[in-house]
């Protein structure tokens, strides 16, 4: 990787760590796509590690906060998501998994635009899971199907509630991914050179959360879903241009 390739991702990491600290998800969302350009190899891998950094700062500093019950049965479904994810990555065209899942992500941001909002309970937060154990082993992109299912809570809860499920969903994923032989000398040591941008984008959602109600929190949730999965769509299109 070029220096100017390495600032180009940092930068990206930067701002994705941030929105991550600040909305509960966003990591790979926005960086895997600019990511994926530079250097295809660290998705999905190299994401996740980096996700990992992020949950467990937003779990320290937002801990009193935490749905520890909804978190349980949201990562019950992650499990056998995380396998499902790491078949399909195996098994299934990168470009056609990436569309097809980004097509279930703009499905479930139009219902909730027109006022479906799925209650948190048992059975959603399975559901939920699975399809973000899917998303996040496959594309790194594991966010949309838990803010969906907890897009009411606060901020706080919201922020503690989803880094202690992709804290632990994330190390998942990487086990599974490691069995697949999808984690290398490369994808870690760009993890190790990569974390500081990570940190650095955790103090700056110190600033951005002063200014997130719970009205722009749930809007800002959504519409980053939204855009996520159409960049993902357009990226594989562009590839085939």
């Amino acid at each position: 990787m070029s220096v100017t390739g390495f600032v180009v991702v940092a930068l990206a990491i930067f701002f994705a760590s941030a929105m991550q600290a600040s909305i509960g998800f966003g990591m790979g969302m926005l960086a895997a796509p600019i990511v994926a350009i530079v250097d295809p190899g660290l998705i999905p891998a190299t994401l996740i590690m980096l996700a990992v950094v992020v949950s467990v700062l937003v779990l320290v500093r937002d801990r009193t906060a935490l749905d520890l019950s909804g978190a349980g049965w949201a990562l019950a479904g992650r499990l056998p998501g995380s396998a499902l994810g790491a078949v399909l990555l195996v098994l299934l065209p990168e470009r056609g998994l990436a569309i097809l899942l980004a097509l279930v992500v703009l499905g479930g941001v139009a219902l909730t635009s027109f006022g479906w909002v799925p209650l948190p309970h048992k059975r959603n937060l399975v559901v939920a899971g699975a399809a973000s154990g899917i998303l996040g082993t496959a594309t790194s992109i594991g966010g949309p199907p838990m803010a969906l299912v907890w897009q009411r809570n606060t901020g706080a809860e919201l922020r503690s509630t989803m880094s202690c499920f992709f804290l632990v969903g994330s190390l998942i994923s990487l086990a599974v991914l490691a069995v697949a032989g999808a984690v290398d000398a490369h994808t870690a040591t760009l993890f190790v050179f990569l974390a500081p941008a990570t940190v650095l984008g955790f103090l700056l959602s110190r600033v951005v959360n002063r200014v997130l109600d719970r009205r722009r929190l749930r809007i800002t949730a959504i519409t980053v879903s939204a855009v996520g999965a159409l960049v993902l769509v357009g990226q594989q299109v562009l590839a085939l241009m």
